[in-house]
């Protein structure tokens, strides 16, 4: 039987790349790039060939060795594994470059900034201060060959094969023998006296003068280049000369070389060597502290170089969020420094933590979300999105903060492709209609218009046909200004999308009725409609031929190319119109009060109406974040009332103006503010909605509207600001007179139920109610005579409650 001597080279978990080698410091060493056998990870690998004739050098050689196995320290090249045999060394580190090969490549793309070597250096310097004032080493090789950078772009002293001990034991350096490295020798070693009085660090601090001569000069032709600074910063010329004097008793300890490097105006006393130095320390900083560091965070980052954002400053922001609570804090860095990453690398880090994110309760992370949107949309698939994402986006159409239900109208705008039928058809819409119907704010219920708009077009065509008619008119009828403009420009963007019995018997009379509207801005918009459906009708009636033409895209499965169309339509809605609502959210952080009555039913509103004020009601702190979903009534309101197919707009006004009627607001003193109808906490005996496919439904129940309060004194009308539209003239306003002034001595205004008399009907209730309780007493008394007359027929006398029997 044979035996076969095990190979350690080819069972090493390691394997060298069949790349040329990188290079390396003077001497033996190779430097190859490498990677690991069991996951592919990129490492670096130093090998040195022994060879007969050079034992001197083998012994550098494996005390290099030893040395990189036992020194640990985030500025020192990092030791993975190592190999030693007969024949060879092998020295697995971290995955670094040449600093040389380094400098030389940043210097080419233009990308090499003073910010990176001044951080650079500090670590250099940092390492030279541990191996002294710690470790009691000198390193006596410090130079350019020396100093690799890891792909974050740290800089990493190595290079340890003639270092020793500073305290003598082991006995004295050891000869190098190579010429390029003898001439970053101190001028002090050539004395043969040795009478020169030197720190044990003033060696390795000449050396570190050359480095930082040869970091912004180039390589050291001889030591006599060191008297002229060159290119080295002003602010650096001070500290650098000390470095290189003639005497080495004045030369610092690197500690306080870097003391006076971080003084005011110092070379390295900067807001990248500040971040970094905090990076460093992070896990030991207080909580406010990281918070206010990753707010100032991105304002810095642009300025940094891509590989320190993406290899260094992305991990602690992801650890913070995995394990630090640092909250919504930390994702304007994180999408920041997504930008750096490529798809698939961004897929694996970014995305998990935005779908986590998604799933957060806190109210400032579920906003900022969906602010930032649109910076990671593209990397998430449809699966992610319906089954990880949207879930919990809905939560925002029902909270209580109007800013989160306005963002999270907006952000339907970039979900909606990636939606499946459920979502999108059934889920989406009733959220919409509730929304529309029932929500406080006029901007939210304009959003959810122009959102409709512009998703339309990936709707299925059974929901197109059933809802987008009833909801663009049913927008026409909204008191906000804003919102009937919305409405005309809905349908006008999907004009396609409809039929032309559609368009002759439902959408014309709908903006013919806004040709008279009070506001000018819904006239105009209104007129051009008109004259847009008037033309296609047009055309179709003198070539019937066209009508297969004009309706190819009524029946359509979905045709998402439109939505580049009318991606511009009612892009002011969502600006112009957001604005506003962070004025009246600012003005009024507190949601409509769930304890209150219905308000009243604003008069006629617009954009910015001066000093709204809030319906009187019961306060709520700003800080009450909780949400509609916490009631179970609220849950069932949401889920089976509010829906496009049980929508009866008619009857949600008419409820609405009957319980304004009977509280008499007009005599409560509080005018309710621009953009709120009515109160989603209410829930009115007409809950009962009909459905938004009935033809006629947004016909009923919207009657003429009653004339409006009076506003305050020196308020202007509505109809008297310029919405964008052309400069006023001096003609008068022929529709201005619609908007009717209240005078001072009126009486209470009256619905559009016209003069009914409730309080009739409300006595003939109680008086109905008076007669059945009547009825029920009498046939009570007429009952007890009966039962006490049968007593007294009874046979016989009774003692004591017994009965005498015969």
């Amino acid at each position: 039987m044979w035996f076969f001597a095990r190979d350690p080279v080819r069972d090493f978990p390691f394997e060298l790349s069949p790349e040329l080698p990188e290079g390396g410091p003077p001497g033996p060493w190779v430097l190859h790039r490498g990677r690991k056998k069991a996951t592919g990870s990129p490492v670096s690998i130093f090998v040195y060939d022994v060879k007969p004739g050079v034992e001197e050098q083998t012994q550098v050689a494996k005390a290099a060795f030893k040395r990189l196995k036992t020194l640990r320290h985030p500025n020192i090249l990092a030791y993975i594994d190592g190999l030693e045999t007969d024949k060879c060394l092998h020295i697995v580190t971290e995955a670094v470059t040449p600093l040389g090969a380094y400098l030389k490549a940043r210097a080419e793309a233009g990308d090499l900034k003073e910010l990176e070597l001044s951080w650079g250096l500090h670590q250099i310097v940092k390492a030279l201060s541990f191996l002294v004032n710690d470790c009691s080493l000198i390193h006596n090789n410090v130079c350019m060959a020396a100093v690799f950078v890891d792909r974050a772009g740290e800089w990493k002293l190595g290079g340890l094969d003639y270092m020793y001990s500073a305290q003598g034991n082991g006995g004295g350096p050891p000869r190098k023998g190579i010429p390029e490295l003898e001439q970053y020798d101190p001028p002090e070693l050539a004395d043969a006296s040795g009478r020169a009085v030197r720190e044990k660090w003033s060696a390795d601090m000449w050396r570190l003068g050359c480095l930082i001569w040869e970091v912004f000069n180039g390589p050291l032709p001889r030591a006599a280049a060191l008297r002229n600074p060159g290119k080295i910063p002003k602010s650096l010329v001070p500290h650098y000369c000390e470095l290189v004097g003639a005497n080495p008793k004045v030369r610092p300890n690197p500690a306080r070389f870097l003391q006076n490097c971080r003084a005011p105006d110092g070379f390295m006393n900067n807001r990248f060597v500040e971040i970094n130095l905090f990076l460093e320390e992070i896990q030991i900083k207080e909580p406010a502290e990281k918070q206010k560091f990753f707010q100032e965070l991105s304002k810095s980052l642009d300025s940094f170089p891509e590989d320190f954002c993406r290899h260094k400053v992305l991990p602690q922001l992801l650890t913070a969020f995995e394990f630090g609570n640092a909250g919504a804090v930390v994702l304007t860095p994180l999408f920041k420094v997504g930008k750096f990453l490529g798809a698939e690398e961004y897929q694996q880090k970014i995305i998990p933590v935005v779908v986590k994110m998604f799933s957060s309760t806190d109210r400032a992370m579920r906003i900022r979300l969906l602010q930032q949107m649109e910076q990671f949309i593209q990397y998430l698939d449809e699966p992610t999105v319906n089954t990880q994402i949207f879930p919990h986006v809905v939560h925002g159409f029902l909270d209580t903060n109007p800013a989160i239900r306005e963002q999270t109208v907006k952000s339907m705008l970039l979900l909606a492709p990636k939606l499946n039928e459920t979502n999108l058809n059934v889920e989406l819409m009733k959220h919409f209609a509730r929304l529309q119907a029932k929500d406080e704010q006029g901007p939210i219920r304009c959003n959810t218009t122009v959102c409709l708009g512009k998703i339309g077009s990936y709707l299925s065509a059974s929901t197109r046909h059933r809802v987008l008619t009833s909801a663009f008119s049913r927008a026409t009828k909204d008191p906000f200004a804003p919102s009937r403009v919305a409405g005309v420009l809905g349908f006008a963007a999907t004009h396609n999308l409809y039929s032309m019995n559609d368009c002759a018997h439902k959408i014309l009379p709908v903006l013919c009725s806004l040709t008279v509207d009070p506001e000018r801005s819904v006239r105009d918009q209104a007129f051009k409609a008109i004259r847009s459906f008037l033309s296609k009708l047009e055309s179709v009636s003198e070539d019937p031929t066209q009508l297969a033409e004009a309706e190819k895209d009524v029946h359509a499965a979905s045709s998402p190319g439109m939505g580049g169309a009318a991606a511009s339509w009612a892009g002011w809605a969502v600006t112009g119109v957001s604005s506003l609502t962070s004025k009246l959210i600012r003005a009024h952080p507190t949601a409509a009060p769930a304890e209150t009555n219905v308000p009243q039913r604003p008069v006629s509103e617009g954009l910015p109406a001066p000093a709204p004020t809030p319906v009187a009601a019961t306060p709520t702190t700003s800080g009450h974040w909780e949400t509609q979903e916490e009631s179970k009534d609220a849950e069932e309101d949401s889920t089976a009332a509010d829906r496009w197919d049980d929508e009866d707009w008619g009857s949600l006004e008419e409820a609405e103006s009957v319980l304004a009627q009977q509280d008499n607001w007009s005599t409560g003193g509080q005018a309710s503010w621009a953009g709120q109808t009515s109160n989603p906490g209410h829930k009115s005996q007409e809950s009962d909605w009909s459905s938004w496919e009935a033809e006629d439904a947004w016909e009923q129940g919207w009657q003429e509207p009653s004339p409006p309060e009076p506003p305050p004194e020196g308020t202007r009308l509505a109809s008297e600001y310029n919405w964008g539209g052309p400069e006023p003239s001096d003609k008068g306003d022929p529709f201005a007179a619609l908007s009717v002034r209240r005078e001072a001595g009126a009486q209470p205004r009256r619905d559009s139920w016209g003069d009914d008399n409730w309080e009739g009907l409300e006595a003939e209730s109680r008086q109905a109610k008076a007669e059945l309780a009547r009825k029920k007493r009498e046939e009570r008394r007429q009952e007890m005579e009966a039962k006490r007359a049968e007593k007294k027929t009874a046979k016989g006398p009774m003692k004591l409650g017994t009965r005498k029997l015969d």
